[in-house]
């Protein structure tokens, strides 16, 4: 530019030019409704992932809620609990896969047989009947129906196998159902021939050797029965179930060294398990070792201080030791929390004749009539009953429910299941 030339500015035009840069030449209306378009779409796209844009915020914050599992996640951990050993987290788990898909026979069926392995056969029979109306021609909910009841209802266990077994005759948790439910109605060489018939065609199936185990015991068979329950145990080593049976077995045949490592193999497991320690308690009882004993079934209360069970054989090792205060109290905690064992009652009714206390003694001793069959614990209550008349004022004229000698009272059983 030269020297002393000057800009011409036409003062008739805008400063700022009105040129279309990028449109040029697309029509105003048609600009409008492509704005539009785009804000609509970032209006639906918005509302439809809502859910997961206010968990990526509440994520970078820090206070984002746990992602919901799908039921195949749920049953997968489920899984992954159970072979490791927590039957009752697996439970909870397809308890959650059931829940979301409640009509899936696969996880009906594996939620029904936790719960029959955690010893919920009545909560288990509504689970089978659901599944064999969602999956009529699914063998499994027939299975699963039969393994509720055949402890409970082996009547109507057997008919519910004998229909799956139409569907499927080779299907070997069936045939294990049928073994125990023959042998408790009686029929023990069909409940051994169901039981073969079991792991013959499942040698891989646990469920099929603890069920062969239930005829061979009732049998006398007690070292196949260990066998049987051995090879459950290999199976699903992390399982504890099976290693309580076998323990069981052991002691049967006099081998309580056996049970006691046994036991001490499921605490190796699961070192927490109350029931594991009450057993040792009451092998060492078992054996005369009452001192030992009684401080298993010390831990086993501190591990569940509502175990009924362990209540009962606490008060029992007392009441041996004549700590009669003690095992009055042990017994009236096992009945606080829900046991029916015999001995909770007729025992804690001795106890309360041994300190002169005749009215507790004459109450409790009628009530433990209502809960045990057996002749033995009868005859004990009776001479329990008939020494208060004897010896307590009031009570002479009291009449008793059957005859019987006047007998000294005979020792406590100590031991146990």
């Amino acid at each position: 530019m030269r020297p002393n030339q000057k800009i011409k500015r036409n003062y008739n035009k805008p400063f700022f030019s009105n040129r279309k840069r990028g449109l040029s030449g697309v029509p105003l209306f048609l600009f409008g409704l492509l704005i539009g378009v785009i804000a609509m779409g970032l209006v639906v796209m918005t509302t439809q992932n809502y859910g997961q844009m206010q968990y990526m915020a509440l994520d970078a914050l820090g206070i984002a809620p746990t992602p919901t599992l799908y039921a195949s996640e749920h049953a997968q951990l489920g899984v992954d609990l159970y072979v490791a050993g927590d039957a009752e987290e697996a439970l909870a788990e397809f308890e959650l896969a059931v829940q979301q898909r409640p009509d899936d026979i696969n996880y009906l069926y594996e939620y029904g047989k936790l719960l029959i392995e955690l010893d919920q056969f009545d909560a288990a029979v509504p689970i089978g009947e659901r599944a064999i109306a969602v999956a009529p021609n699914d063998v499994r909910g027939y299975a699963l129906k039969a393994r509720a009841l055949m402890w409970s209802d082996p009547g109507t266990a057997i008919p519910t196998a004998v229909s799956g077994l139409e569907i499927d005759p080779n299907f070997a948790p069936l045939h294990a159902a049928l073994s125990i439910a023959y042998t408790n109605i009686g029929r023990y060489a069909e409940g051994l021939q169901r039981g073969i018939a079991a792991v013959n065609l499942d040698p891989m199936d646990a469920f099929s050797h603890r069920a062969y185990s239930i005829p061979l015991i009732y049998t006398g068979r007690n070292s196949q029965a260990i066998e049987q329950l051995e090879e459950a145990v290999n199976i699903n080593p992390n399982v504890t179930p099976p290693y309580f049976e076998l323990a069981a077995q052991y002691r049967a045949i006099d081998f309580p060294e056996m049970a006691v490592g046994v036991y001490r193999r499921v605490l190796t497991i699961d070192p927490d398990n109350a029931k594991a320690y009450l057993r040792l308690c009451e092998t060492y009882a078992s054996v005369g070792e009452f001192i030992v004993a009684s401080g298993f079934c010390e831990t086993a209360i501190d591990i569940d201080p509502q175990y009924g069970s362990a209540w009962r054989m606490l008060g029992q090792l007392q009441y041996n030791r004549r700590n009669y205060e003690s095992s009055i109290d042990s017994f009236n905690n096992c009945v606080r929390f829900g046991s029916d064992e015999v001995e909770c009652y007729y025992i804690r009714g001795l106890a309360h004749y041994f300190l002169d206390q005749c009215d507790d003694a004459w109450v409790v001793l009628q009530d433990s009539l209502n809960y045990t069959s057996q002749e033995q614990i009868i005859e004990a209550i009776n001479i329990g009953l008939y020494n208060i008349t004897q010896r307590c004022s009031g009570y002479e004229t009291q009449s008793l429910p059957t005859a019987i000698p006047p007998t000294p009272i005979p020792p406590t059983p100590i031991g146990g299941i």
